[in-house]
This record gives C-alpha cells, sequence and structure tokens, in this order.
C-alpha cells in the first residue's frame, strides 16, 4: 500500500462540543477496511474513535466529548506511515474523500477546504517569486505585482479564517515580504532573517501540530546562500543553521526540543550529511536526552553512527596462541570479513561451510568469524571445520561485548572493510556479500 501523508494542524480547547460525524469514501475500495481517530496533543496523541470501511464508504459518530482540535485518521500499519489529519472544529460534520493516489480532499468542512485552499494559493504564489528571480528577471514593476498578490492572499486568508482553527496556522505561516523590489541576494538574505518573524515556539497548538517541526527542518535546510557553494562551506553553512535554530528552541519544554532535534538528525542522516548530524547529536540532541526512551534513541544512533558506512570498524581483539591479535592491525588483504556468528544457530550452521568453500580461492580476502556463545563446547568444533577463517569468541551471546559494539540483532550478520578497516558494504546475506565481492 502507498505511503500518503497529508499534514494539517489543530487547536486542542477543552469546550465539550455536540457530536458530529465524520464520513465519505475511500478509493480504491477494495484496499480498505478500517479507519481509526486519534486526536493529537503537545504531549502525544489519544485513541478517539473507529469505524469499519464497508464497499469504500464509511461514517465515524465522534463521542460527545471529543473536543476540537486535529483528528488523525489511521488506514492501515503502520499507523506513523498510513494515515491522513483533518482537523475537527466540533462545529461541523466532516465530509471526504480519500484517494490512495491523490490523497485526501474536503466535500463538506470548511476549516479544512480553508486551510488546504490557502496553502495551496500561497505556496503557489511564493514560488512565482523563485521563479521570478530563477529567470534572471528585473523589472521592479513585475516583482511588486507579485508581491502585492502575495500580501493580499495572506491577508485575505487571515480575515477569512478568524473565526476558524486553522487561523494561527495561517498567520504564522506568513512569511517575509520586502517593501518593493530587491536583488536575489538581497531577497534570500532577509528571509533567512526574518524567518522565525511569525512563529511563536512557544505556542503549544503548534508544537501539537507538527508545524513547528517542518518549519525548523525547511530552515536548516533551505536557509542557503544564493548561488552553489562548495561541500565544506554547506556543512559549515548547515551547522550555522542548526545553531541559530536552537537559540530559538532554547526556553521550550526539554522533551519537545529533543523531538525537534531527533527528526533533524533523522533528516541529516538520511541525506548522508555525517558532519551535520555529528554536531547535532553532539550539542543538542545527546545533551537533552533524560528519560528512559530518549536515552534508548540516543544509544541507537551512537550504535547506528559508529556502523555507518565510511566509519572505521570497532576494534576486535582475539588470543591465537599466546600473541593477542587485533582487527586494526591485520594486513594482507584487500577487503576484510566480518562474520558474526553461533555454534548454535542452525542456520549459520548451513552457510557459514558454504562461505568458507565459495571464498577459499579468492585472494585479497580475511575472514573474522565471531562466534556469539555460551560457552566454547560448540564453538570449539564448528569453527575447527572453518580452518581458513580467523575465529573470534564473545561469551555472553547476545550480551557479549561484540554483539552489543556491533549492534547484533541476528546471525549471521556481514560486515566487509577496505584496506583501511572502514566499513563498505554490509550485506543482507551470503548471497549478497559474494556478489558485493565479486564486484570489487
Amino acid at each position: 500500500m502507498k505511503q500518503f501523508l497529508t499534514t494539517f494542524f489543530f487547536l486542542a480547547v477543552s469546550i465539550l462540543t455536540a457530536q458530529r460525524t465524520i464520513s465519505g469514501t475511500f478509493t480504491p475500495a477494495e484496499e480498505f477496511t478500517y479507519l481509526l481517530a486519534y486526536q493529537l496533543r503537545a504531549e502525544g496523541e489519544s485513541y478517539i474513535a473507529d469505524a469499519p470501511i464497508k464497499e469504500g464508504e464509511f461514517k465515524m459518530t465522534l463521542p460527545e466529548e471529543a473536543t476540537k482540535g486535529i483528528y488523525r485518521m489511521v488506514y492501515a500499519i503502520p499507523q506513523d506511515e498510513f494515515y491522513f489529519d483533518v482537523i475537527y472544529s466540533g462545529e461541523e460534520d466532516i465530509e471526504l474523500r480519500f484517494d490512495l493516489d491523490e490523497g485526501v480532499s474536503f466535500l463538506n468542512s470548511k476549516e479544512n477546504e480553508t486551510f488546504l485552499s490557502y496553502f495551496s494559493t500561497i505556496n503557489a504564489q511564493e514560488q512565482e517569486i523563485v521563479n521570478f528571480y530563477n529567470t534572471g528577471k528585473n523589472d521592479a514593476n513585475e516583482f511588486e505585482e507579485i508581491l502585492q498578490t502575495l500580501k493580499d492572499t495572506q491577508e485575505t486568508f487571515e480575515k477569512e479564517s478568524a473565526q476558524l482553527l486553522a487561523h494561527q496556522f495561517i498567520t504564522a505561516n506568513r512569511g517575509y515580504m520586502p517593501k518593493g523590489f530587491e536583488s536575489k541576494q538581497a531577497y534570500i538574505r532577509n528571509k533567512k532573517d526574518h524567518y522565525f518573524d511569525y512563529l511563536d515556539f512557544q505556542n503549544t497548538t503548534l508544537q501539537a501540530s507538527g508545524f513547528l517541526l517542518d518549519k525548523a527542518i525547511n530552515y536548516v535546510f533551505t536557509a542557503l546562500p544564493s548561488e552553489p557553494v562548495p561541500s565544506t562551506e554547506l556543512t559549515t553553512v548547515l551547522k550555522e543553521n542548526v545553531d541559530v535554530l536552537a537559540g530559538q528552541l532554547t526556553n521550550l519544554r526539554v522533551d519537545y526540543q529533543f523531538y525537534i532535534f531527533h527528526n533533524l538528525w533523522k533528516q541529516t542522516s538520511a541525506n548522508q550529511l555525517n558532519e551535520v548530524s555529528n554536531h547535532l547529536f553532539t550539542n543538542y540532541l545527546k545533551p537533552k536526552a533524560q528519560n528512559v526512551k530518549n536515552l534508548e534513541i540516543v544509544a541507537g544512533i551512537e550504535t547506528q553512527d559508529r556502523l555507518r558506512l565510511g566509519a572505521k570498524a570497532p576494534e576486535i581483539e582475539w588470543v591465537k596462541g599466546t600473541e593477542v591479535h587485533k582487527l586494526s592491525t591485520m594486513d594482507g588483504a584487500d577487503h576484510y570479513v566480518l562474520v558474526f556468528w553461533s555454534s548454535t544457530c542452525g542456520h549459520c550452521l548451513k552457510e557459514l561451510p558454504a562461505l568458507h568453500k565459495a571464498l577459499g580461492a579468492k585472494k585479497g580476502i580475511k575472514v573474522i568469524a565471531v562466534g556469539l556463545e555460551d560457552d566454547e563446547t560448540n564453538w570449539k568444533s564448528e569453527s575447527a571445520k572453518l580452518e581458513q577463517f580467523e575465529h573470534v569468541i564473545s561469551l555472553g551471546k547476545w550480551e557479549s561485548t561484540y554483539a552489543q559494539l556491533y549492534g547484533i540483532q541476528k546471525t549471521p550478520t556481514y560486515f566487509v572493510l577496505d584496506i583501511e578497516k572502514r566499513i563498505v558494504a554490509k550485506p543482507e546475506d551470503d548471497k549478497e556479500l559474494i556478489e558485493f565481492l565479486n564486484s570489487k
């Protein structure tokens, strides 16, 4: 099932409202069976109601105690992937249409229709300014016409939404608008300098919605120089943007700061901006981890970081005869393969002998087989059959030193290292391992 996320935002109010409904259709009908509704709050989400989807149609009656706010409509698992959000004012029934390819549209909801219309219109008009500069235009009159249209649109929607829940987000989204024509360089500089003018990070409504998270990530990645810069300079700019953002978050709840920095870290990590990720983690994310859940996230990040592609493999030591050997000092190969296995793992006992045979004729490869064991009995007999491998035993199995250091969750697990012992591949199985080595 295809992922589709449509983000709206919420205003939590404690006033009880009349019982209302959310109804509509899902297309293609055969893909959907059930719908769950959760209300989003600054501290999390809470279940509200559910309804079956029969032949593509549903009608959900919200309980009388349901309050105004943003409601997340979950239509598949995993819940954090397959959902869309709707604004619920308590003053109107909502009728919608959801299409798996096109997303959500509203047949009856002033709140949601206004919200969608505003962001669709304002984004298109802001794009006109971008196009003006990108095409090299410098006609002041043309620029001021575009600018005036943008100002009029913003003011119109602010007035029209005055009594709506969407109003806070429309006003918070007001961007930098110059008084008149200015150069591209000046516009970009001023837009960056005034980015946070209308954003109130203390506003718990905006916090709960996800709106501020989107704005925070957008600032870090788009508040950039007007012309392309070398990667080293780009890294510096991104780190400076992170620091500026951190200044805006200083007086917020620590758990909310952690939430922002964690999501930002995931973005930089996904884009392999390792220096920026490390800056985020060291200076902001790790210091904000003050509860068990967040500490677990930090531990996971530390494992992921030391095992990322390009990172030096963590040290492994073993005794052979009377000598202590180290992974870091091994030589004589172009690639080193780390295999984490167990002599009590049936799958390992089938896979490793075949791998041993396949790699036996290949030059420039050394294999270090790390046995995750409870004791030495089986390991001694099974490892002896794999005489071309270097063998290391790590007692304690899943809780053993090397299982923890390398984040091992299944056996066998493979890592391929280059001549400098940097991680260059993490094959899923022996076939993928052989394919990788054959390609080198």
